[in-house]
Order: C-alpha cells, then sequence, then structure tokens
C-alpha cells in the first residue's frame, strides 16, 4: 500500500506476526516476537532509481517499484519469520535464500494460474469466438474469477486470516498519519481498513489492465498468446503502477472514486479489523521510519 504525503512516500505490508513500513529512504519492519515484546529492524532502501534517473519515467518506474517491492518483501517475511521463531524457542532459522525460492516459485505458479491458464483456456474457445477481442475479453473474464476464487479461498486460512489483521493494522495507521493525528491504537482504531493505493487494489487494476493491453495485439497462435502475456507483464505492471498513483493523487474526482471502487471491495477479502497490539505494531514500524526521514 501507497501513501502520499507532502511529497514524500509512506506504505506498508504485513508480514509475519508484523508489519513492514517504508518511507522515501528507509525500511522498517516492528515484529510482535512475544505477547509482551515488540522487536524492531530497520534499512536504508538504496532505491536503484537513485543511481539510475531514468528509472524514474513513467511506466518504467512502475516496474521497478514492483520488483523492488518484491526484494523489500522477501527480506520482511524473513525477518518476522525467524524472529516468531527464536520468539516460540523452536524450530530453525530461514535464509534469505530460501524465502527467495519460496516467492520465486509462488510467483511462477502465479504467473501460471492467473495469466498462462486463462489465456490457453481462451484461446480452447477461438472455434466458437471468431473476433479476437471478444477472445481476450473472455480471457480477462477468465483472470479475473480465477484471481477472485484464489483471494477467497487464501481469506479463508486462519494463518492467513492473522496476516490480514496487520494489513488492516497497516491500512488504519497510515490513515491516521495522513489525517494529522496522534499515532495511537486509539486514534488509529476508528479508520476504515480499506485505503485506495492498498497493492491488492493493484493486483485488481493489473487484471483489468491487461485485458485492455493483450487486446490490442489481434489474433494469435496459442505459443504467441502464452509468451506474449510474459513478455507483456513489465508494460502491463507500468501501465497500472501510474493509475494507481494518479487515482492515490485524485481520489476525491467522482470519476476515480468509481474506478478504484472495486479495489476497495477486494480489500474487504484482504483485510481484517486488527486488535490493539496489532494497531500498536504498526504504529512502532512507521513511527521508526518517520524519525529516520527527519534525520
Amino acid at each position: 500500500m501507497l501513501s502520499e504525503l507532502s511529497n514524500t512516500t509512506y506504505g506498508g505490508q504485513a508480514v509475519i506476526e508484523g508489519v513492514m513500513m517504508r518511507g522515501k529512504k528507509n525500511v522498517a519492519i516492528a515484529v510482535r516476537r512475544k505477547p509482551d515484546e515488540i522487536v524492531l529492524e530497520s534499512r536504508p532502501l538504496n532505491s536503484v532509481t537513485e543511481r539510475y534517473k531514468i528509472l524514474k519515467w513513467p511506466l518504467l518506474r512502475g516496474f521497478v517499484a514492483l520488483l523492488e517491492s518484491l526484494v523489500i518483501g522477501v527480506k520482511s517475511l524473513t525477518y518476522s519469520a525467524n524472529q516468531v521463531v527464536e520468539g516460540e524457542g523452536e524450530g530453525e532459522s530461514i535464509s534469505n535464500w530460501e524465502m527467495a525460492l519460496s516467492v520465486v516459485f509462488a510467483m511462477t505458479m502465479g504467473v501460471g494460474l492467473f495469466f498462462l491458464l486463462p489465456a490457453g483456456l481462451a484461446h480452447l474457445l477461438n472455434d466458437y469466438v471468431q473476433t479476437p477481442i471478444w477472445q481476450n475479453i473472455i480471457e480477462g473474464v477468465i483472470r479475473i474469477s480465477v484471481f477472485l476464487l484464489y483471494i477467497w479461498g487464501i481469506s479463508l486460512m486462519k494463518d492467513i486470516q492473522r496476516v490480514f489483521q496487520y494489513h488492516g493494522a497497516e491500512h488504519k495507521t497510515i490513515y491516521a498519519y495522513e489525517a494529522g493525528e496522534e499515532l495511537t491504537p486509539e486514534n488509529a482504531c476508528k479508520y476504515s481498513t480499506l485505503h485506495p493505493r492498498c497493492g491488492t487494489s493493484f493486483l485488481l487494476i493489473v487484471m483489468v489492465i491487461s485485458i485492455l493491453v493483450f487486446s490490442l495485439l489481434g489474433e494469435q497462435t496459442l505459443a504467441a498468446r502464452m509468451v506474449s502475456r510474459i513478455i507483456l507483464l513489465p508494460l502491463v505492471a507500468g501501465i497500472s503502477y501510474e493509475f494507481l498513483k494518479f487515482a492515490g493523487k485524485n481520489i476525491k474526482n467522482p470519476v476515480v472514486r468509481v474506478l478504484s471502487a472495486p479495489g476497495l471491495w477486494l480489500q474487504k477479502l484482504t483485510t481484517r479489523e486488527p486488535d490493539e497490539n496489532q494497531l500498536e505494531v504498526a504504529i512502532q514500524a512507521l513511527n521508526r521510519v518517520l524519525e529516520l526521514e527527519q534525520n
């Protein structure tokens, strides 16, 4: 989830028993290691866009931001998992490489499930649907349906529901900060768990944008359809990022609000109401980032 205020970007991600918050130059992770103990880790971001300004250009910056978010996410998940394991006093630590391999496997499965599978199923309908644009619309409907079923399915898992509570805590904390309130669980709890700049909304936007982009390709063989879905993913991600960024800055616009509504509805599956202990964790993570950004 991204939040823009005073030209500084603040965002975050739910991790295992904690929240990662990131600013313009720093990232902080807060994890409830034990019921009465919260541990914090912080580090500079060192974004590649600071060294290569061309990567800040529209479309390019979206794909770069996605890759950097994945790297930060892997490190944050690894840290949180290890802290929880150490706090429980059982099990072995997880290395960054082990977590990275798990994420790469998950991403490969995700591309196959959400892009290649719908492309293959839509291709089977070529004898019944002759118009390329309708073929791509059907493919897009299949893709979104598979995505929604997947989100609904994992939302039923108890462990995932707890992560979704921390996701809600992240959103509420960002809302409280944007409102200029003192960051306390009492102040944060009154805000919504749904935020227009959430990564969940980004994923849904990717699904919709992919329909528009792939529809421009015309009629394709099955092999060309599969390859194009993979090759054009960076472009789709870049366009989706620009839309999300625009929507975040113009959320009061009635048209933008209507276009952003499906992403907010989807967050009802990916967020849960947090308790005060979870809000405390999210607040400590954001406070650490704010402290680092001011130095």
